[in-house]
């Protein structure tokens, strides 16, 4: 999955789709036309270069949170996840959930990187009205409840930043980050990702911090035990798991091959450089069979089933 700049592909990145390698594309504040009929052609003609080379529909994907993260700033939800927190209402928060979905599956986009199901332990959390509260339970309550409304609209929820950035004292988009804390603290602190799981969200994003007691200092989204051992096996989780951007303090200059070897299916990357780089090096470690073929069917098995849900 790729960012690109501007309000319009160009050349090389219609040229990548149509040759099959892109599987989805982010969309960002600068891609967002002025109307919304002006994102609705751009995502229209993104679909049709996936078409026109014989390949499957993108997956194509936005931060629509509320609050401070809203590509879509005038658009749904109207709530923050703190908002929402201190309403306490799962009611409520499914009713923003399905609204951002209509939203946002009338101009193409089916997949909302949200909801933010971290449970910050400090009021200085970085994470701010991001997060719904600094309760798990309340936060499994609500995040499965917007998480629901999403998908009623056909829109996919990603339950975001798994294994959790509540213990986390920095940003990972701009340092990387070791996590401390106490196995027993994170822990508590997967109950959200439990629940989402139970209800059915159909893709979990990675984050790119380092969690000590997990897995030492190799970043959750390069970890198998993480990936594979805690989300997949100990959660259960059978729907596509997502990278957070790939281009971090922690994972920049990594191979792409450590994320699918750990058993991500969709690796994130914001910029079109950076996705064309990757691309071309797992496939080339895949003809070299440093990534199991075995793996790459698995990944690619859960991906057409997401698309097939998505229609």
């Amino acid at each position: 999955m790729t960012g690109f700049a501007g309000r319009s592909a160009d050349a090389a990145l219609l040229a990548r789709i149509r040759a099959g390698q892109v599987g989805g594309v982010i969309l960002f504040g600068g891609n967002v036309g002025p109307t919304d009929a002006d994102t609705a052609r751009l995502v229209a003609r993104l679909q049709q270069a996936a078409a026109a080379g014989g390949n499957p529909p993108l997956l194509v994907a936005v931060d629509q949170e509320g609050g401070a993260v809203k590509r879509f700033p005038e658009a749904p939800p109207t709530l923050s996840a703190a908002a929402m927190g201190r309403d306490g209402s799962a009611a409520r928060a499914r009713a923003e959930g399905a609204a951002a979905g209509a939203y946002l599956r009338n101009l193409g986009i089916d997949v909302d990187l949200a909801p933010v199901l971290d449970a910050p332990d400090s009021p200085d959390s970085f994470l701010g009205s991001r997060a719904f509260s600094d309760d798990p339970k309340l936060n499994a309550k609500l995040g499965s409840a917007f998480a629901a409304g999403l998908q009623s609209r056909r829109v996919a929820a990603t339950a975001k930043h798994f294994p959790g950035l509540g213990a986390a004292r920095a940003n990972t988009d701009e340092r990387a980050v070791v996590v401390s804390a106490p196995r027993d603290e994170l822990d508590r602190g997967l109950t959200p990702f439990a629940a989402a799981v139970a209800h059915g969200v159909k893709l979990v994003m990675v984050a790119n911090a380092a969690y000590r007691p997990y897995s030492g200092r190799t970043p959750a989204v390069l970890s198998r035990k993480i990936v594979t051992g805690l989300l997949r096996r100990q959660l259960g989780f059978g729907g596509v798991v997502i990278s957070d951007a790939l281009e971090t303090p922690a994972t920049s200059g990594r191979s792409p091959t450590e994320a699918a070897g750990a058993g991500v299916d969709v690796l994130l990357y914001t910029n079109e450089s950076d996705a064309a780089t990757a691309y071309r090096a797992l496939l080339d470690a895949a003809k070299r069979g440093e990534v199991p073929t075995a793996d790459l069917k698995a990944s690619a098995a859960r991906i057409a089933a997401l698309k097939h849900w998505l229609g």
